[in-house]
């Protein structure tokens, strides 16, 4: 009886592309375009840079199939790079994912819907709005993981018809659309080789950052194995699509200089589709839709953490679930905590910008590893392998490599204080280690 009640509460493919889904369509995709704008002006580079992103992740989504087919266990770069590389570069990177991946991205996103809801009903402070999101999530996926899938389930379809809906209606009501025939004549590929270019498309690989969502929880789902490739592909392909047209879409209803330096594109854009009272309804909508991202990451999140506490033992509080509903309510709660005072201290272009660059970083490292796990372990059963190996994560690597390199040069602070970040893992690994060898001297002494 408890097998089959186990069984019920994995998660099946639907519920898996829905949270994969959830995790890369919000802030970036309605926050983005405003930044990139104060950077480049034609229109043309800045649909090839998302369809770049596109490429990137369908690439990646490629390599963590393989990955996640060879080792279906929750956790993702934790899980994987411990055991390609060393558990010390697992660690970092699971330490990244308690303190950037998932923390920082769900106060953007939290940051994003404050700012959205606060712009259609001023008297409501921003900040406010994004704390008490933060919370009622938070307590949901605390409750219970079948209660958490049915929740995402629901935020994810409408999710994906209002962003249908907004591209339809900017394409059937915008009284005028901007002529983008002086882009497409300017436009030339050269222009993609500029610094700022790079820069730019640190926004556009943040917005599509969650493309792994489904490696991180592999021990949720059913037959891992085959979901795994089956969600990462099917999701990244979706999202894909919808980005492009979407970012066609502001761009086509809406003169950029009103959206330059702007965080709140898509509130902008639905009132030049819209009208001020549609558009202001819309921009809420859009706020509704940042939910489901939040709630996507406030679930996958805590599964790495709770990964690193099953192997760490002084982290081994994070691993403890409820025990009415096997939540692992510690490490819900340490992630939105971080949360929390990220929003309260940062702003929210650095967060992106200190986020996008970290995990940028891993992922680098990841798709890497799948050169390594093919030398080291050349007779593990690999149940799915990536599609074009070897081209496909070399192009992966070298595009993520200058985007890296570029933002590095561009933007010093925030990549430094990433990789502060990184290295500050170090240290709770030293302590690990030497409280793990401690317990085991006393364990010894015990014996003998």
């Amino acid at each position: 009886m408890t097998l089959n009640n186990n069984k019920e509460k994995k998660l099946n493919l639907y519920t898996t592309i829905a949270f994969v889904i959830a995790n890369m369509i919000g802030t970036g995709v309605f926050t983005s375009l405003g930044y990139q704008l104060t950077g480049i002006s034609n229109f043309i580079a800045i649909l090839v840079l998302w369809a770049i992103g596109g490429v990137i992740a369908l690439c990646g989504s490629l390599v963590y199939s393989e990955l996640g087919a060879a080792m279906p266990r929750s956790g993702g770069e934790y899980h994987y790079l411990s055991k390609i590389y060393h558990p010390y570069v697992g660690f970092l990177s699971g330490w990244v994912s308690i303190t950037v991946g998932f923390a920082a991205p769900v106060a953007a996103a939290c940051m994003a819907l404050g700012s959205y809801t606060s712009g259609v009903f001023p008297v409501i402070p921003s900040q406010f709005i994004a704390v008490v999101v933060l919370i009622l999530i938070t307590l949901v996926h605390s409750y219970d993981i079948k209660f958490g899938g049915n929740f995402q389930n629901i935020f994810t379809l409408f999710k994906l018809v209002l962003i249908v809906v907004f591209i339809i209606c900017g394409f059937v009501l915008t009284p005028k659309m901007q002529d983008l025939a002086p882009h497409i004549k300017s436009f030339s590929f050269k222009d993609l080789l500029n610094p700022s270019v790079a820069v730019s498309l640190v926004f556009v690989t943040y917005a599509f950052s969650g493309w792994n969502a489904s490696a991180y929880i592999a021990s949720e789902i059913k037959e891992p194995q085959r979901t795994i490739p089956k969600s990462l592909f099917i999701s990244t392909l979706i999202v894909t699509v919808l980005y492009f047209l979407l970012n066609y879409s502001f761009l086509s209803t809406t003169p950029a200089s009103e959206m330059v330096g702007k965080k709140e594109v898509g509130l902008i854009s639905a009132i030049h589709i819209f009208g001020t009272v549609g558009g202001n309804i819309m921009g809420l909508l859009i706020s509704f839709l940042l939910i489901s991202t939040i709630s996507s990451m406030i679930f996958v999140g805590p599964r790495v953490s709770q990964v690193m506490g099953e192997d760490l033992k002084l982290l081994n509080f994070l691993s403890k679930k409820s025990n009415k509903h096997h939540t692992p309510m510690n490490a819900i709660f340490l992630q939105s905590a971080i949360s929390l005072v990220l929003i309260l201290t940062s702003s929210f272009d650095s967060v992106i910008t200190y986020a996008g660059f970290t995990l940028s970083f891993f992922t680098f490292l990841t798709v890497l590893g799948v050169f390594v796990h093919r030398y080291k372990y050349k007779d593990a059963e690999r149940p799915y392998k990536t599609f074009g190996y070897p081209f496909v994560p070399i192009l992966f690597l070298l595009i993520i490599l200058w985007v890296l390199v570029f933002t590095y040069i561009s933007k010093p602070f925030e990549s430094n204080l990433g990789v502060i970040t990184v290295l500050s893992g170090t240290i709770i690994y030293y302590w690990n280690y030497k409280y793990e060898k401690k317990i085991n001297e006393k364990l010894y002494n015990s014996l003998n």
